[in-house]
């Protein structure tokens, strides 16, 4: 008798800790920028739209019945920082999932990670181009992004320069010396190539540099009469204060980090509206956007911001989305089915349709995109003729 009742008392419990197993949180992380570099108000404000849709996610009862929890992790920047994150979200908190990072450069520091240790990434703020290729040729691939892409964009900006050949007859290219930087003018260096443009001059600065004069009187001994640049805000911010040190003014088109609140603040309002950027929204927000911003906008850092709250908010839902499709958190299901998402995903930004494959990692591409310029204050959309005139032709790989 005792031993029968020694054997219930163990299937009960079992049966009571599977039950607690099944009902357990499912974690989140995010591990990226929140407070060191330019670039740190859009990693709170990726932060901020994750919360949001999560919120939303754990109302309508969650994912397989379990609730989503995120556990946030500054890496202040720094790639040791980064790839410690990395290791405490995976192997100490056991997360399903990763978000971020803010930093591209970060993301090449330890990308190989996830696929060691079968975890699906998803990143929502760095662009580099890099970060959602395979680490090796044929191998699985766990790096996923609802985020702009750095080539897409320099694709669409030389193109621009390319159709604009009456007026942008010699043309520099800089960057920032960081990873993010030196990945972005590789991009410009190439798709340049393809478009039969030869640079007139290849300028760098540091990501902290105030005064770029002697880079730019270099573009001006050159003749460049348009400079297409890749950095981070206040960076693009202190190039544009140089320009108006000597009074050199070349058409200007820059990375999207030029949205950034960073940027305008350290530009001004008048110097803020010399370039010409791509982004993600603009401020005439349809109406899931704007009720997501109505939402949330008082705690982003300012409106450009928003951008990324929205890529946070999409990122989560698709990653639910998977999860449900593979009915668990096994990072190797999640990937297959975030590689073929059966049903389509109602997001702020769009709705995903089959939005990965197995080779295709981007989530967001060139058609997502829209052409911007600081006008009184605000982000707005802008066209012209050549902009209008785009073929598909006209945007080479």
């Amino acid at each position: 008798m005792n031993i029968n009742r020694m054997l219930l008392a163990v299937v009960t419990a079992c049966v009571t800790l599977g039950a607690s197993a099944q009902t357990k949180d499912i974690k989140l992380g995010y591990n990226g920028d929140l407070s060191a570099s330019p670039s740190a108000q859009s990693g709170q404000a990726a932060v901020i739209g994750m919360q949001a849709a999560i919120d939303d996610l754990n109302a309508a009862g969650g994912v397989l019945g379990r609730k989503l929890t995120l556990v946030v992790r500054d890496d202040t920047s720094q790639p040791p920082k980064s790839i410690q994150n990395m290791s405490d979200l995976i192997d100490n908190e056991k997360v399903a999932a990763v978000f971020g990072p803010t930093n591209s450069g970060n993301a090449m520091a330890w990308k190989h990670m996830p696929n060691q240790k079968k975890i699906p990434v998803i990143g929502n703020v760095g662009s580099g181009t890099d970060i959602t290729k395979p680490v090796a040729a044929g191998a699985d691939n766990y790096m996923f992004r609802v985020s702009m892409v750095d080539r897409e964009q320099v694709v669409a900006l030389i193109a621009y320069v390319k159709k604009n050949s009456a007026k942008s007859k010699v043309i520099g290219l800089m960057a920032e010396s960081t990873g993010y930087g030196q990945g972005g003018l590789k991009d410009m260096e190439e798709i340049a190539a393809l478009q039969g443009i030869k640079p007139a001059a290849i300028e760098r600065f540091g990501v902290g540099d105030t005064d770029m004069t002697s880079q730019l009187n270099k573009m001006k001994s050159a003749g460049v009469d348009t400079v297409v640049v890749w950095a981070q805000g206040t960076p693009i911010a202190q190039l544009i204060r140089s320009m108006e040190k000597i009074n050199y003014f070349p058409a200007m088109l820059t990375s999207w980090a030029a949205d950034n609140v960073t940027f305008f603040d350290a530009a001004g309002k008048t110097l803020a509206e010399k370039p010409l950027f791509m982004r993600t929204v603009n401020e005439n927000r349809p109406p899931a956007q704007q009720k997501l911003f109505d939402r949330i906008g008082g705690q982003l850092k300012g409106p450009s911001a928003f951008s990324f709250a929205a890529h946070g908010y999409d990122s989560v839902l698709l990653l639910a989305q998977a999860i449900k499709q593979a009915g668990s958190t096994d990072g190797a299901a999640v990937r297959a089915a975030l590689e073929n998402l059966k049903a389509p995903v109602n997001g702020v930004l769009k709705t995903y349709d089959k939005p990965f494959t197995k080779t295709q990692h981007e989530a967001l591409t060139a058609k997502d995109f829209v052409w911007t310029k600081w006008r009184s204050g605000k982000l707005v959309a802008y066209t012209d003729p050549i902009i209008s005139g785009f073929t598909a032709a006209d945007f080479k790989k």
